[in-house]
């Protein structure tokens, strides 16, 4: 996310970042830098030349030549007014009414489906909300089986009517369910349309007058960048909708999307999308993504994914297994599962600060990193999980048959596990007693 943008934003920032001698010329050429690598992320060129003379401006007027650490508070500026341009503050769902209806609009392959699947699934999980998927894309073969799918898969009702063509009737019929059966949320799926069609506009404008929805939200491929942000203002003239989700975020996206979208149709950024799996899916932090963007990292985001996969339960029995020097191959599969239910491991890796440069190094890291070591584990008896220590030459042999891996591949796992081990062992006494109940609470 942001690699190249991040990289470019860093080059330019270096000289000021420094302790070197600081003037309002090399500002000026820093800033200059700046605007060419918002450019080349797609950012619209007006709005990088208003954001860098904004940055300049703040820059001179707070003294930035004569502060004391003056490359860091221009780096702090440049940050502010990218949340600022991002949309400040994180902007909050609606789903107040009773039921709230929210209705999803977007161009052909934007991948509302799936994103209306994530956010019933965000609203049931996170919100304790029952939300009810209605199908009214009555055009593309197979997206209502594609929402079905998609609402088995998250254990959300999917309502449809296979023999109407009518999206407006279908949306209406939807949310008299809804009301009838109790669900207190409605997503309204619709048909991916063209901005330049116009009765395909038109009938989105009819969707939305015949069902007043609390949340009209449009979904963007961020891939797209400026493309995109073109086609929200024209969709923005008709629905006027409420806020954008960006899906593909996780792809090699260059921002420009996310970046300038808020400035063109002045409707914040509600919602990103950041892999295929259902769970995939963020609020918005201006803020956070602002610190991504220049390489700081996103711990807090981090923090918070850790803690929802946090079972105080399974701590304790963790930490009883450890003070008895019990902690074995079965655990650290428990302590693999929950990191993989927080995410891709590229996402994560890049919220923790300064780890971008060394993403350039692990291009190779995917949902597949623990693959080859839970091969291994599983290719192992109980006993073997339980006690490591009895893995001989004869055991690594037949456990790298049966996991498909070499005998490196075992030994290194083997020394890293027990390196692990005595780490965890070692901060169960006196002074890291405090620091392993912080490792517990970000797993």
């Amino acid at each position: 996310m942001f690699d190249n943008l991040s990289d470019k934003l860093d080059k330019a920032l270096h000289i000021l970042k420094g302790h070197g001698s600081i003037t309002e010329i090399n500002v000026a050429e820093t800033l200059k830098e700046v605007r060419r690598a918002l450019v080349d992320a797609d950012v619209n060129y007006k709005i990088a030349k208003e954001f860098t003379a904004t940055v300049k401006e703040k820059a001179l007027g707070q003294n930035v030549l004569k502060s004391l650490k003056p490359g860091q508070l221009m780096v702090k500026l440049v940050k502010d007014e990218l949340t600022e341009l991002m949309g400040g503050d994180v902007a909050e769902i609606d789903i107040s009414g009773n039921p709230s209806v929210i209705l999803m609009s977007g161009l052909q392959g934007s991948g509302k489906t799936t994103f209306s699947g994530k956010l019933a699934n965000f609203l049931k999980t996170k919100k304790a909300k029952k939300p009810l998927l209605v199908a009214c894309d009555v055009y593309r073969p197979a997206a209502i089986d594609q929402l079905h799918v998609v609402g088995d898969q998250i254990g959300v009702e999917v309502f449809s009517d296979r023999g109407n063509n009518d999206p407006v009737a279908i949306a209406r019929a939807g949310v008299a369910h809804a009301k009838t059966n109790g669900f207190n949320v409605v997503i309204i799926d619709t048909a991916g349309r063209l901005a330049v069609d116009e009765v395909m506009m038109t009938e989105i404008a009819n969707i939305h007058k015949a069902i007043t929805p609390q949340e009209t939200l449009f979904v963007v491929d961020s891939m797209t960048g400026q493309d995109a942000v073109n086609t929200a203002k024209t969709f923005n003239d008709i629905l006027n909708f409420d806020g954008v989700i960006l899906t593909k975020l996780d792809g090699d996206t260059r921002g420009g999307a996310a970046i300038s979208i808020k400035s063109v149709v002045d409707k914040p950024i509600k919602f990103i999308g950041t892999g295929e799996k259902m769970e995939a899916i963020d609020v918005f932090y201006p803020s956070r993504m602002a610190d991504r963007i220049l390489g700081m990292g996103d711990v807090v985001s981090l923090v918070e994914r850790a803690q929802e996969q946090f079972d105080e339960e399974e701590a304790r029995k963790l930490q009883k297994k450890i003070a008895k020097n019990q902690f074995g191959f079965d655990d650290f599969l428990k302590q693999i599962q929950q990191i993989k239910k927080m995410g891709n491991m590229k996402d994560l890796i890049g919220m923790i600060p300064g780890a971008g440069k060394m993403m350039k190094n692990m291009e190779d890291i995917d949902d597949d990193a623990f693959k080859h070591i839970e091969a291994i584990i599983h290719s192992m008896t109980p006993q073997e999980r339980s006690k490591p220590q009895i893995i001989n030459a004869s055991r690594k042999k037949r456990i790298g048959k049966g996991s498909g891996t070499s005998i490196q591949q075992i030994n290194q796992l083997l020394k890293q596990f027990d390196q692990m081990s005595k780490m965890m062992k070692m901060m169960q006494g006196g002074g890291g007693k405090r620091m392993m109940q912080m490792m517990g609470k970000m797993r």
